[in-house]
């Protein structure tokens, strides 16, 4: 059957159903969200007269919950206006309007007779063929599927999305053995390209793949750390960035994802686990669980949970935690470790662990005992849960947001090391393992011509990982790379196309990654036909300019060299976009300052959905002058048509700078100017180089050729000036911002408009880039910047919206 997904319905309105529609409609699909009539109208509905067959009391439980979502932070939507694509409506109404819908997914109430219940209505309006899929996060799905026709049971599957679906990039795609397996293909490829996921195959066990071991490791690690009288604050820190896991750690998640989720599905592991898992007993709820779900603390949704967050008597929101002595919630603390702090030079993360392991203190014990019972518990799990270690790794990275999987992170610890530290602790993994070592191999994964490979426990060979040849991952081409500095790589990756990628902290650019952009351009003009910048970092495709060099050069007033290095920077930028071969950049999560400049000038930028962008030089006391601020203003003139709305389009960039303002997504960056239709927006973020590489081969073969600098950008002068400064007066004098920022805001005003012009006119980039250098250089020698460079030097962090 050749399907597409036009229209998909939603049945079941609460956290995760509204927040499943919201990403349906983040791609464009036009989405129908159901939800259950309440029994009777509320005080407020009966006050006002209304009854249960009134519209807004049928569709009350929908609409609360949707503009629930709404209002929720993290957003579920990529852009505010894409709420439009969801109607609303309730299961006694609306039910019958399915037919028309190419997708049905449910997503009610985590109980059996519910859910079947639903189906057998589903099944007099559905029309044959259509796909019927359950969002469940651990009830079996061959049971949901009994008693259903032989055409409802061959079209449904389990798709188990991750709380919040727009950013849990785990799709977990669970057939039974009635599910033709053309829909498993198709779900495991729209799920991919469309929905942007990791799209993960699982058995149907109890919790799948990611749950059955991420509640397994939620539970232990509550247990250790009441062993080891470790804080809720200090196992968050332990379980954070550290080891490249989210900066919520373990408890933070909980409250986000809920502990009903996670105690609901801790029970049906249990109940379901006898005979199957040697482990079974660990998934009793530890009495602070159970206290903290009996006494209904289940995280963000009712209010609190591990942590709890308050005002203080002068209206200040603190953060309190819980101690798991008292059940208590007490102020959270700064914590530190001497094995943390032995880890703060070391920026990649698998360079880490061997310190980490090795802590005599508190930390390192608990890494060690939590690690090497995570690790013993996955090895049991194979052939149960999945017959594959790269499928256990997936589905933990992608639903949980680490860095690396169980298996991978043993490899980065060394699997002998690590098989020393469990059996001192007696934690002894399962035998194959033991036969893996045995016959030489050293580790579970390894890269072979360029081809990532897992260690196959049935067959006990390496094979490669299947789908590669989608993606580009620079970290299986080591030897294709042709140039290299401290800071930067260039890859070969084929079809006569090079990729530059920063290697610096946060991929900031400085002195090395400028040289690279140059030597990569220079030589792909000599020899090549294209260049894309990208990276694969989880962090930053850049966070900007060095700031210690420049504050170095600042503090020692030496604006000479301050001078030549923005002039250098603006160079670099103007040759991204006047170079002979086409120049695509790859940007994802934080591109900022010097990092959305780079992406300003590039011939085309293919972007990860989940990218924030922003010219964030005003929060740091300067502006950019990497031809930012030129770039807005050329950008605005593009938009001009004749009236008085030039002053309005050249304000809205003036104040996106202003505010250090940052998109929240790829599309919001389009809506700030920053992207434009040309740039095209990647939902999968393991696309991504891959997709900027056919974007670059698609330029150089429909004839790229380099184009001229520009001397058409009008400017608005001092008409423009004049308001924009008498702006910046009036929030000033009420007391808005400081003097340092209304000097700034001045500076902005002034080169943006072109200067101490007369009238409105043209002017050409090489004016602007002037006028930008000048202005960078005289708030360089500013008291009130320097500050603002140190505070961010001393741990403070990039400028946020």
């Amino acid at each position: 059957m050749n399907r597409s997904i036009r229209k998909v319905a939603v049945l079941g309105s609460g956290i995760m159903g509204s927040r499943i529609a919201c990403h349906f409609a983040n791609i464009g699909v036009e989405v129908l969200l159901l939800d259950i009539v309440p029994k009777e109208p509320n005080d407020i509905e009966k006050a006002k007269g209304l009854t249960t067959e009134h519209p807004a009391v049928r569709n009350r439980i929908v609409n609360d919950s949707f503009q629930q979502t709404l209002k929720a932070t993290p957003a579920s939507l990529y852009s505010p206006a894409f709420a439009s694509r969801i109607k609303l409506g309730n299961f006694d109404d609306n039910l019958q309007d399915i037919k028309n819908y190419d997708w049905v997914i449910e997503v009610v109430v985590e109980r059996l007779d519910i859910k079947k219940s639903l189906y057998e209505k589903v099944e007099q309006h559905r029309k044959p063929g259509t796909l019927i899929t359950s969002n469940t996060s651990g009830i079996p799905i061959h049971l949901m599927a009994e008693g259903r026709s032989d055409d409802f049971k061959k079209n449904f599957c389990g798709t188990h999305f991750f709380n919040p679906p727009r950013y849990l990039r785990l799709l977990e795609i669970i057939p039974t053995p009635d599910t033709d397996q053309s829909v498993v293909d198709f779900l495991m490829h729209y799920g991919d390209l469309f929905l942007g996921k990791t799209t993960v195959l699982c058995k149907d066990t109890p919790g799948f793949i990611a749950n059955r071991l991420g509640i397994y490791a939620l539970i232990q690690t509550i247990r250790t750390a009441e062993e080891m009288g470790l804080s809720v604050d200090e196992i968050d820190k332990l379980t954070g960035p550290v080891v490249g896991r989210p900066k919520s750690g373990t408890f933070r998640l909980s409250d986000v994802v809920g502990l009903d989720t996670t105690v609901h599905v801790a029970n049906n592991l249990y109940a379901s686990g006898e005979g199957s898992d040697e482990s079974r007993d660990a998934f009793i709820l530890p009495d602070v669980m159970q206290k903290l779900y009996d006494n209904k603390w289940l995280g963000d949704k009712t209010g609190q949970g591990f942590y709890k967050k308050i005002k203080d008597d002068k209206g200040k929101s603190v953060i309190l935690a819980l101690d798991f002595s008292t059940l208590e919630y007490k102020p959270s603390e700064k914590v530190k470790f001497a094995t943390l702090e032995a880890t703060k030079a070391i920026g990649e993360v698998p360079k880490r662990f061997s310190v980490l392991l090795a802590g005599k203190d508190k930390a390192g014990e608990f890494y060690r005992k939590t690690f090497a019972d995570i690790f013993r518990y996955a090895t049991f799990r194979i052939p149960g849960i999945s017959d594959e270690i790269f499928h256990i790794d997936q589905a933990i990275s992608a639903g949980f947001g680490w860095q690396l999987g169980l298996f991978e992170t043993w490899d980065a610890i060394g699997v002998k090391a690590m098989l020393e530290i469990m059996e001192q602790l007696n934690m002894k993994p399962a035998d194959w393992v033991y036969e893996m070592t045995a016959a030489g191999n050293e580790s579970f994964y390894k890269v072979e011509n360029g081809k990532r490979l897992y260690y196959d426990v049935a067959s006990k060979t390496y094979k490669k990982i299947p789908g590669q040849d989608s993606f580009i991952l620079l970290s299986n081409l080591s030897n294709n790379i042709v140039w290299k500095n401290a800071g930067a790589n260039l890859y070969d990756i084929g079809d006569g196309i090079l990729n530059l990628e920063f290697k610096s902290k946060m991929n900031t650019m400085g002195s090395e990654v400028i040289e690279g952009i140059q030597k990569g351009i220079s030589l792909a003009e000599k020899d090549f036909r294209g260049l894309v910048i990208g990276n694969e970092s989880s962090e930053a495709f850049s966070a900007g300019a060095n700031l210690a060099m420049l504050f170095m050069f600042a503090i020692e007033q030496e604006f000479d060299e301050i001078n030549m290095v923005i002039a250098q920077f603006q160079q670099t930028m103007m040759r991204a976009r006047y170079s002979s071969i086409p120049v695509v950049t790859a940007p994802h999560s934080l591109a900022l300052g010097g990092g959305c400049e780079l992406n300003l000038h590039a011939d085309k930028v293919v972007a990860h959905a989940e990218t924030y962008m922003g010219l964030v030089e005003f929060g740091v006391g300067i502006i950019p002058a990497g031809g930012g601020t030129k770039e807005m203003a050329l950008r605005c003139s593009d938009m001009y048509q004749a009236g008085d709305t030039e002053l309005n389009i050249l304000q809205t960039a003036f104040m996106n700078i202003a505010q250090a303002k940052v998109s929240t997504s790829a599309h919001e960056a389009k809506a700030m100017n920053y992207l434009q239709d040309k740039d095209q927006i990647v939902l999968n973020r393991s696309r991504l180089i891959a997709e900027a590489k056919q974007a670059a081969v698609e330029l150089a073969d429909n004839g790229y050729t380099q184009p001229k600098q520009r001397n058409d950008i009008k400017v608005q002068g001092k008409a423009g000036m004049a308001l924009f400064m008498a702006g910046v007066s009036q929030m000033r004098l009420a007391n808005y911002i400081s003097d340092h920022d209304a000097k700034i805001a001045n500076k902005l005003a002034y080169v943006i408009n072109g200067g101490d012009l007369s009238y409105a006119q043209n002017v050409t980039e090489q004016y602007l880039l002037d006028l930008e250098r000048e202005a960078f250089l005289s708030l360089c020698g500013e008291k009130k910047t320097l500050e603002r460079m140190q505070g961010l030097l001393n741990g403070g962090k990039p400028p946020r919206n």
